[in-house]
């Protein structure tokens, strides 16, 4: 695989598998079952690391910038909307991280906030996955010529490189794991 799509693409079946979970942790928590916070922090930390900085990174920092010179909008569809999905993914993330803090300090009352985070999540994320993988990605590979492709991948290595490839082999790791643990 040296395509960036495909890359990107394989990334996208990790992130759809933790998110994937997330109805089923916000069921659980709804229905008063135990919930490892360390599970969730685990969880935010894959969404953060993983699907943010890694995922979301190689997209804001080096794929869309690339496009739009190549002539593509920087607002409206795909790139303003898939950006504006971005920020709101980071909200809800953020927005669970900090409902976990406030669990352990107060059992009861994170619940629904945590709950209300955990189904944004699961939410968002099948639809923006779609739109990359169906619209945004056969996009660019009209736009880009192989060169401008071969050039992207490398530089999407380098991102890799840069969270650290066991870091992130264990993220993909944990993807794997909570599916089979909760499936």
């Amino acid at each position: 695989m040296n395509s960036p799509t495909e890359m990107l693409e394989r990334e996208h079946r990790f992130i759809a598998m933790v998110v994937g979970m997330t109805p089923v942790l916000a069921e659980r928590i709804e229905s008063g079952q135990s919930v490892s916070p360390e599970l969730l922090r685990e969880l935010v930390d894959f969404m953060r690391t993983y699907a943010d900085k890694c995922h979301h990174g190689k997209e804001e920092e080096l794929l869309f910038p690339l496009l739009v010179k190549k002539g593509v909008p920087i607002h409206g569809c795909p790139i303003g909307a898939l950006s504006a999905e971005h920020v709101k993914g980071r909200a809800l993330v953020k927005g669970l991280a900090e409902a976990i803090d406030a669990f352990e300090k107060t059992a009861t009352s994170a619940k629904e906030e945590m709950v209300k985070n955990l189904r944004g999540i699961a939410g968002l994320y099948p639809g923006h996955i779609w739109k990359e993988d169906y619209l945004l990605f056969p996009m660019t590979l009209k736009v880009l010529n192989a060169d401008e492709l071969g050039s992207l991948y490398q530089q999407f290595e380098k991102v890799d490189e840069k969270i650290g490839v066991n870091h992130y082999q264990r993220l993909e790791q944990f993807a794997q794991q909570i599916e089979r643990h909760l499936s």
